[in-house]
């Protein structure tokens, strides 16, 4: 994220590091935020991880769960990131091996810890399972690293296995953390402090990136709040100064481990994105902020876009490839082509001047044999003999072969053929290469044919590029309400029941406030069903609708009953005091006082579709309420079709009010979201 880390500053110019899009890197301020973050969602030493899942060999996706709630995403990336992540990302069919050992020893784990080592950019999972406490640790600089350790503190597995100088990170041996890139500012003392004016001429927001775990832009940073110019030599720095940069630096780290965050993106002038940070920077004041309720969102939303332009190459850029290699070779092609032709004319040329001057060669070609019959340095007498237009080149013995000039063309004659046969040769040859010449043309209107459909597809690609990379969905978050039974009334309200006798028990005992109203099914085998008022008066339409929810999902549903008779009281008259000599089973409760009576009230229920935030949502509950809410829904009655069945039909049948297209984003949601707001038994769709 930030963009200049310790390693890149030494011997570098630091002056540049703020707003230029270098390589992104976390910082030890973002694992610092991203841990204390976390620490506050994830219930430590209650919640699980759920699953593991390995996207691509970088990245792995840990699935964590706290009790009674959703479960949701914990994202790292060796080397570059570690966040929660709201994206659906696509996830293989089939798990590589380390994820398969990462599932095998951590799923459903109770995560007992969150940290980050020291100040240096390592996170730290605990993991408690049965087999022992393990530790997840997680490397964010360089190359990065993903590593299980075992109770013993020896290395189970790992992403990547290495050895080095300083350690190795090899299966069996102990684990030991790499050396630090630098002193942890919380622990450094003013003595510390006071050693960086034994580093000279080196300006000081280089020697605060050589010393501390910090990047540049955070070394600057704690010089822009105390007041000292960045570049000033280390050997100038005055005591006072050297005191409030040790308190500025320790000041912002401390803001960060204590999660009193300020996260937002950073935007240059172009609306692009440069960085993602955890606390307000006077670095970046003068750039524009889109602001986060948490960092984590802000890392989030910071890698999504860079993640899809990183993603492979593009199409375009891959059909770019292709026709630069294709028009490579057309002009390879043409230039054979060339060369054919010269070739054709050539020999054609040799062969009429080989006519033209039969005479001369035929006398030529008998001196030499005479000569050559004779005995002795044939070659040299031979090379002596010349012609007004013909003159002796060269001569190879050997094969038999002479170099004759006629005029200023060259060319070969082969001593053992006559001149006849030594002019066919050269026409023969003339056709072989027009048969070539013939070839090379067919394959240059093929290549040809080739880059004019590249270039097609090029123009196709580059115009559909922007809607072919798409950012995937969000996981939408689950309101705290939907661990009950629920529903909004045609009036607004908030109507919640329980789906059990431990959500009975939690609805009543926490969720129940003075001023609402509950309701009950006059049967055994009933939940309890409250509108949340929040101190106004419901009609008698909202206590219409409560009543049938609370029929509707009582036992008389699995009776097959049409109508039932429900109840409603005030808070006050629900008790958990049993009679004496009595005990309540969990979920029940006594009500004492008048009953208020809604007599003969059906049950029926509906299941519908709305959306929220761009994403469908199911929803069900009382037909009237429902209605209310959206137009395409469907109403079931008791029935003969078991509950898995009849949301099966459902979906079917509410898909069909949409058009094609976004019925692929219908089909992905879960059938059990369907079946929540089925009542436990059989039914049958009433009306579509």
């Amino acid at each position: 994220m930030s963009f200049i880390t310790c390693k890149q500053l030494k011997g570098k110019d630091a002056k540049s590091s703020a707003g230029k899009n270098l390589h992104k890197e976390p910082t030890s301020f973002d694992i610092a935020a991203v841990t204390a973050e976390l620490n506050k969602v994830v219930r430590i030493g209650d919640a699980r991880i759920n699953n593991v899942y390995q996207i691509n060999p970088k990245t792995i996706i840990l699935k964590i769960k706290n009790p009674g709630a959703q479960a949701f995403n914990l994202l790292v990336e060796a080397g570059k990131r570690m966040h929660l992540t709201s994206y659906q990302i696509e996830k293989p069919l089939k798990p590589p091996p380390f994820c398969m050992a990462l599932r095998k020893y951590l799923r459903n784990g109770i995560i007992n810890e969150i940290s980050q080592h020291e100040f240096e950019r390592i996170a730290k999972i605990g993991v408690k399972t049965k087999f022992g406490d393990f530790k997840l640790i997680i490397e964010l600089f360089g190359d990065g690293n993903i590593i299980l350790v075992d109770p013993e503190n020896r290395i189970l597995h790992a992403m990547t296995y290495k050895r080095m100088r300083d350690r190795n990170v090899i299966r069996g041996e102990e684990f030991k953390y790499p050396p630090p890139s630098g002193m942890n500012p919380l622990k450094s003392s003013k003595e510390n402090f006071e050693k960086i004016r034994e580093m000279g001429e080196i300006e000081v927001v280089k020697a605060l990136t050589r010393f501390f775990s910090i990047g540049g832009i955070y070394a600057e940073e704690t010089l822009l709040r105390a007041e000292v110019p960045k570049n000033t030599s280390c050997k100038e720095l005055k005591l006072e100064e050297l005191d409030r940069i040790r308190e500025e630096l320790i000041r912002m780290v401390l803001q960060v481990k204590s999660g009193k965050l300020e996260p937002a993106i950073v935007i240059d002038k172009k609306g692009e994105p440069i960085d993602a940070i955890p606390i307000s920077l006077k670095t970046y004041e003068k750039y524009k902020h889109k602001t986060f309720e948490s960092f984590n969102e802000a890392l989030d939303e910071f890698y999504i876009k860079k993640s899809l332009e990183e993603k492979g190459e593009k199409t375009s850029e891959k059909i770019e490839k292709q026709l630069k290699k294709m028009q490579r070779r057309l002009k390879s092609q043409e230039e054979a082509v060339e060369k054919i032709k010269e070739e054709i004319e050539r020999k054609k040329r040799i062969g009429n001047l080989i006519y033209l001057h039969f005479h001369e060669l035929q006398t030529l070609f008998q001196r030499i044999e005479e000569i050559r019959k004779r005995g002795g340095n044939w070659v040299e007498k031979v090379k002596a003999i010349s012609f007004p237009k013909v003159s002796i080149q060269k001569i190879d013995s050997k094969k038999m072969l002479v170099t004759i000039k006629i005029d200023e063309e060259e060319l070969l004659l082969n001593l053992r053929h006559s001149i006849q046969e030594n002019a066919a040769k050269y026409y023969s040859e003339s056709k072989k290469a027009e048969k070539k010449l013939k070839g090379a043309l067919e394959a240059i209107k093929e290549t040809k044919k080739r880059i004019e459909e590249l270039k097609m597809g090029l123009s196709k690609a580059l115009a559909e590029e922007k809607t072919r990379i798409k950012v995937p969905a969000k996981v939408r978050r689950k309101a705290w309400y939907e661990r009950f039974r629920w529903f909004h009334s045609s009036e607004g309200f908030l109507v919640l029941g329980g789906k059990d006798a431990t959500t009975n028990e939690l609805l009543i005992k926490k969720y129940m406030d003075p001023e609402d109203i509950v309701f009950h099914a006059d049967i055994a085998g009933a939940p309890f069903v409250i509108i949340k008022t929040g101190g106004k008066k419901p009609s008698e339409k909202t206590i219409m609708e409560a009543a049938q929810f609370a029929a509707s999902f009582s036992k008389a549903w699995k009776m097959g009953l049409g109508f039932l008779d429900v109840y409603w009281v005030k808070p006050e008259q629900v008790s958990k005091s049993a009679p004496p000599g009595q005990f309540l089973k969990k979920g029940a409760f006594v009500i004492r006082g008048k009953k208020n009576y809604v007599r003969h009230v059906p049950l029926r229920t509906a299941v519908g579709i709305t959306f929220k935030n761009g994403q469908p949502l199911i929803i069900g509950g009382p037909t009237e309420a429902i209605s209310n809410q959206t137009g395409i829904y469907i109403e079931i009655v008791p029935g003969d079709t078991s509950s898995g069945r009849l949301a099966k039909q459902i979906v079917k049948t509410l898909i069909e009010k949409f058009p094609k297209k976004a019925r692929k984003r219908i089909l992905k949601i879960p059938i059990d979201e369907v079946q929540s707001f089925i009542p436990s038994g059989k039914g049958r769709i009433l009306k579509k």
